[in-house]
């Protein structure tokens, strides 16, 4: 029987799972929204991939909830989203320089030199450079989102949209489009801002050298992307599995760990939940988030003075 490893992706807005074999080949894959439950949907995830005819040798977990889904999966590597974007791309795409990336709820610049992470930043204040924003504005204009980066394409004079935040570019849209501007110029204008806010915002003081490579869910927006090349004024690559590369890179770093043991998931039958309380033992008043499985505790999260 071949081994398998899972990468698990755990985001704000979406989460994403992969399964590799040895050769870093993907067996199965899937990408769902968190909706506010990161437990529950990992719990899905695990349902909608398979791994008939494979071994479960490895675990990783990144994203914002990583640490309290790494400990409901025993996994052998749980990493931050920086380290395993930037080993997901190097390992498929070892001469890239620069590594633009849009999630759901935040982003990301990585700076690649000599194969080695030389500088990033993340930018997770303003949802105006997000997913989240483009799903908002879709909605509101009555567009699938989906098909959003398609009628950008159409636009051939992009709407000036305020980029500075969530709330001037909600106001600019609606008041140009009260005025009469057409939609497919709005939405363009959308994607165009997007760029513009990322580029302002996250990447100010970045030298962005090329190869350039732009992942994240948003990468699969043609109108976001076209934007990054014509601001750029250069080619920007995008992976076919650009959108799954965290899950992917965390579940080749759990194929590199030397000490593997074999896992099975059976996550429908453990009871999952967590308590939090405030801690009044000293003047910290510590955030405290207790995990249990089963009944059983199996870490305290949130300890600032190192008591648990």
């Amino acid at each position: 029987m071949k081994d398998c490893y899972l990468g698990i992706d755990i985001g704000s807005i979406s989460t994403k799972a992969v399964v590799i074999d040895r050769q870093y080949h993907i067996i199965s894959s899937c990408y769902i929204e968190t909706k506010g439950n990161p437990i529950a949907a990992v719990q899905e995830a695990i349902q909608q991939i398979h791994m008939d005819g494979y071994r479960l040798r490895g675990i990783g977990t990144t994203g914002s909830a990583r640490k309290l889904v790494g400990l409901l999966l025993n996994a052998n590597v749980i990493k931050n989203e920086i380290t395993a974007h930037a080993i997901g791309t190097l390992t498929f795409h070892p001469d890239v320089r620069t590594i633009l990336e849009i999630g759901g709820q935040d982003s990301k610049v990585i700076c690649i030199r000599n194969g080695l992470i030389s500088d990033y930043a993340m930018n997770t204040l303003c949802a105006a450079g997000t997913g989240a924003f483009l799903s908002s504005q879709a909605k509101r204009l009555d567009v699938d989102v989906k098909a959003f980066g398609n009628v950008a394409l159409t636009s051939k004079n992009p709407t000036n949209i305020a980029a500075r935040c969530t709330v001037f570019a909600e106001s600019d849209l609606v008041h140009k489009a009260q005025i009469g501007y057409p939609k497919e110029d709005i939405i363009a204008g959308l994607c165009k801002s997007v760029v513009l806010n990322y580029l302002n915002n996250v990447c100010k003081g970045k030298k962005l050298e090329p190869p350039i490579i732009f992942q994240g869910g948003v990468s699969k927006n043609k109108g976001v992307h076209r934007y990054f090349e014509e601001i750029l004024k250069q080619p920007v690559f995008v992976d076919e599995h650009g959108h799954l590369m965290g899950a992917l890179g965390v579940a080749i770093l759990a194929s590199r760990e030397k000490e593997q043991k074999e896992y099975t998931l059976d996550l429908a039958n453990l009871s999952f939940k967590t308590l939090g309380q405030e801690c009044q033992d000293c003047s910290n008043r510590c955030e405290l988030l207790r995990i249990y499985r089963n009944e059983e505790l199996l870490d305290t999260l949130g300890s600032k003075c190192g008591k648990y």
